[in-house]
């Protein structure tokens, strides 16, 4: 979804500035972006480190100039119930989903502000909606992210910065395709997942969250903050 996103920010005229703790695959998306005529920079950035998201707001605003869109993205999803998640395991869920979003917001809002406003998009989940069994960690991470979207709408609305989230429901994304391929019977895990998405009954393609994360990084949703968009085919209408 990251990739997806940030190509189709560079195909409507962004100058896109992809952060990720992967350098193999942030480079790859930037080189798709440059193939494809459009202006994107890579810096491997580990979101749980507020010095490593320092520097890529500052990075980006002397290549740039301004900061317009931040999209927080980046995430993991570890399985287990409260009690066989172990510490280490919470504590790192949190800080990639949950504090990684907090600091993409703390160092972005000042540039936003003074370049006149901005539009933030915060990725959550419909596992942040209705939990699910056996990801307590993950689903209180995105959980946190529906409210802390919420709060921060309130806060800087009068600054002209809006702040909304995604959820998507289950996506066909590299690791959806893990957990398929893993599992003791794919074909069943699949129909699974499948179910899931209640009214379509598929799985929803990359591309049309990052549909989603556009309209809300646009000025077509200029009166939408602090709201919470699901791209679920219907997980949450159930």
């Amino acid at each position: 979804m990251g990739r997806t996103t940030s190509v189709l920010f560079a195909k409507e005229g962004a100058k896109v500035v992809v952060a990720d703790i992967d350098e193999t695959k942030g480079k790859e998306t930037v080189d798709v972006i440059l193939k494809a005529g459009g202006e994107a920079t890579f810096l491997k950035t580990d979101v749980s480190k507020a010095l490593d998201v320092q520097t890529l707001v500052k990075v980006t605003v002397q290549k740039y100039g301004r900061l317009d869109v931040l999209a927080n993205n980046a995430g993991i999803n570890p399985t287990g119930t409260v009690v066989d998640t172990s510490e280490e395991l919470w504590e790192r869920t949190i800080n990639i989903n949950l504090k990684g979003v907090f600091l993409g917001m703390k160092y972005a809002i000042p540039e936003m502000i003074r370049s006149g406003g901005g539009s933030i998009i915060n990725w959550s989940s419909v596992n942040g909606l209705c939990g699910l069994f056996n990801e307590a960690a993950y689903d209180a991470s995105k959980g946190g992210v529906v409210l802390i979207t919420k709060a921060t709408a309130l806060d800087f609305g009068t600054e002209n910065i809006r702040v909304n989230c995604i959820c998507p429901g289950i996506t066909d994304t590299p690791l959806i395709q893990g957990y398929i391929k893993n599992s003791p019977d794919p074909k069943k895990f699949f129909k699974e997942l499948v179910d899931m998405n209640a009214a379509f009954k598929r799985i929803i393609k990359p591309e049309e969250v990052s549909n989603a994360a556009l309209f809300l990084a646009s000025d077509e949703s200029s009166g939408i903050t602090g709201t919470v968009l699901t791209v679920d085919g219907g997980y949450t209408a159930l």
